[in-house]
């Protein structure tokens, strides 16, 4: 049968949809009105009982700006790599689920394979039940669970928020706010609207905090340790908190979370977005991140902020109509611990087991403060650019700097728009996995872990380049 009369297979897309009505923050009604559907059809859809018709993969693309392709052919990338993570659980591993096996689940029972991954990581979390106990008595983070359920809340939106880029691009007309006068202008509002003046107090005075609003004496207390280009950011937090209070409150329930620490966690991420969108307005900061080929020590220059802040805004870029190129972001110690990551939807992160050594993530820390461009590719032949700088920031009274690690890239099609691809030489991208119970290459000196669903092939009497010798899957 020829490519012209073989019918077209059908396309089930309901973890696609879904995800993409609330990346746009729209309800199931208010996406069905856009889209020329009935709501109890998309609900269908999202379902996965209807499968996505060629009518609707159009609208799709005419009302969402949606590559119609992309979107036939993507699976949920996330979604996928919690399901390997969870099929390679020494629970799992034994009834050797593989890749086809997860990626059908996840296309045709995306509900299912969601439930699944909430229930592994559910489970992850009973069984450190006795390090949480005691970081919560001794007064320690939240749980991680909430950390990570708030990831997933910001990475569900992509990390766009149009209210808070709308409300900040105002508030920066309204202030005529200029690069060079905005630490005096932020000062001046926060004095002018709310009665708080700013003053800069020594690090024994502010008992290890960077950053407080004393309101009874109508004062915004920052620490001399931070840098002073750090200052702005932080007077921009202040006035998010302060003047974005029901909008943040608002965007804030949409999620849902199931522990008021999450909400609160994620009322602070949407505080700092806002303070990034208003030092860096969405049009000007992709205007130059376009014309500087994305260079970031060269939009610090032009923003005045610091390395981890321009990653971070890279990540926002997905106004509908003006979209930027689709960055990701990850920070991590060196021990491997994951503090911060955006951009789920175009690189998956593994939730545990660590990353991979062979990434120049960890290559960072032997040069600190330098650039490292890297190139790589996934098993599933997805490739990358990437730049990594290992950054200092100052600890607590009494402790050495953090270093930490803070890589942003992006995929291997928009090379041409980054200028560290030039770097590399012409070097193909180096092969890399996202851990190594998710990654299936062999040989590999680095592995620390068996990949999922792979026999041992265990000789006595022969030692290959790493631990494991894998046998047939």
């Amino acid at each position: 049968m020829s490519d012209e009369t073989r019918p077209l297979e059908k396309i089930f897309a309901g973890a696609r949809l879904r995800r993409l009505r609330r990346e746009k923050g729209l309800t199931q009604a208010e996406a069905a009105e856009a889209l020329g559907l009935s709501a109890s059809y998309l609900n269908l859809l999202e379902r996965n009982q209807r499968p996505v018709t060629a009518r609707v993969l159009l609208s799709l693309a005419e009302v969402f700006d949606l590559d119609m392709k992309s979107f036939a052919e993507g699976t949920d990338r996330q979604l996928l790599a919690d399901l390997e993570d969870a099929a390679a659980d020494p629970v799992l591993s034994p009834i050797g689920l593989d890749r086809v096996e997860l990626t059908e689940l996840a296309e045709t029972q995306p509900r299912a394979a969601e439930a699944l991954t909430q229930l592994h990581q559910a489970y992850r979390q009973q069984s450190g039940a006795a390090q949480e106990m005691m970081s919560r008595m001794s007064g320690g983070l939240p749980a991680a669970g909430v950390a990570e359920s708030v990831r997933d809340a910001l990475d569900a939106r992509r990390n766009h928020f149009p209210e808070l880029e709308e409300a900040a691009e105002a508030l920066a007309a309204e202030l005529k706010l200029d690069v060079r006068r905005r630490a005096v202008t932020l000062e001046a509002r926060l004095q002018e609207a709310h009665g708080i003046v700013v003053r800069v107090f020594e690090e024994a005075v502010m008992g290890g905090a960077r950053r407080r609003l004393d309101f009874h004496a109508r004062r915004l207390m920052l620490s001399e340790v931070m840098p002073v280009e750090s200052r702005p950011f932080h007077m921009a937090a202040s006035l998010a908190l302060l003047e974005q209070g029901e909008r943040i409150d608002r965007l804030a329930d949409q999620p849902g979370f199931a522990a008021k620490e999450a909400r609160t966690l994620y009322r602070i991420a949407l505080a700092n977005y806002f303070a990034s969108a208003l030092l860096m307005p969405y049009s000007a900061f992709a205007k130059a991140a376009t014309d500087l080929r994305h260079d970031i020590t060269r939009l610090q220059r032009r923003f005045e902020a610091g390395y981890e802040a321009v990653c971070h805004r890279l990540t926002t870029l997905q106004r509908p109509g003006a979209e930027g190129v689709p960055f990701f972001m990850v920070r991590v110690d060196p021990a491997g611990n994951v503090s911060k990551r955006y951009g789920g939807g175009v690189l998956a992160f593994a939730r545990s087991g660590g990353s991979c050594p062979k990434w120049a993530l960890h290559e960072a820390f032997r040069s600190p403060e330098g650039l490292i461009p890297h190139g790589f590719e996934l098993p599933d032949g997805t490739r990358y650019v990437s730049v990594v700088k290992a950054v200092t920031r100052p600890g607590a009274p009494g402790e050495p700097p953090v270093l930490q690690a803070v890589a942003v890239g992006c995929e291997w099609s928009h090379a041409d728009k980054v200028v560290y691809a030039d770097r590399l030489g012409g070097l193909p991208p180096a092969p890399i996995g996202l851990s190594c119970r998710m990654c299936e290459r062999s040989p590999c000196a680095h592995r620390a872990f068996p990949p999922m669903g792979r026999a041992l092939d265990i000789d006595p009497w022969r030692r290959g380049a790493g631990p494991y010798s894998l046998g047939e899957d």
